[in-house]
């Protein structure tokens, strides 16, 4: 079931990303933003590589967040996080009761997928989860040349592509999940030179 609201720009949207697969525990972090502008507030867990716990690490991580009854939109960079740990993104958005935006930069290669895929356990569920994901939606954004590519739950198409739109304010990735990746990337790198 979809929801429906109005887009503020001020709309608090808490975008996911992960670090570098450079340890079996893989770092997933949550900038939470008021639309494209503002950093409001920073969430981290952890997720096993390669594993299948990321929707439960994710929906832990955001309903026992401060933050969790002021978020009106999850962002996903991707449906898999640390390597094939796949998201469900209905269970996401149906256990939390927020809609939740997918955002790829280039159409997923299935054939690829399932290749990689059939070297790890649970092939047809982790299949199955990232299928469920649904329909692969093109969007424009500020950059024409450049589009990026949805797959949403919980939310109308159309208004998930003008919220990607409106909180890209630096390019076209929105802000929330570019700041999460930075912050991810940053604190996995300081942790690795600290143990150097």
């Amino acid at each position: 079931m979809s929801m429906v609201f109005h887009i503020k720009p001020e709309i608090r949207i808490l975008g996911i990303d992960d670090s570098a697969l450079i340890r079996d525990n893989i770092l997933i972090v949550g900038a939470f933003f008021r639309g494209g502008q503002w950093l409001d507030g920073v969430m981290r867990s952890e997720i096993t590589r390669d594993g299948m716990d990321a929707t439960d690490r994710i929906i832990g991580m955001v309903t026992s967040s401060k933050h969790y009854g002021q978020i009106r939109v999850i962002m996903l960079d991707g449906v898999t996080y640390g390597g094939f740990n796949p998201v469900d993104i209905v269970r996401l958005n149906g256990e939390t009761g927020i809609p939740v935006i997918v955002l790829m930069r280039e159409v997923p290669d299935l054939e690829k997928i399932k290749k990689a895929l059939c070297h790890l356990p649970d092939a047809d569920k982790r299949l199955q989860l990232i299928l469920s994901a649904g329909k692969v939606i093109k969007t424009i954004s500020k950059d024409v040349s450049n589009p990026v590519f949805i797959q949403c739950a919980g939310i109308e198409p159309c208004l998930a592509c003008d919220i990607v739109r409106m909180s890209a304010t630096r390019g076209n990735i929105p802000e929330p999940l570019r700041v999460a990746h930075l912050i991810a990337t940053g604190m996995i790198c300081g942790e690795s030179r600290g143990k150097a």
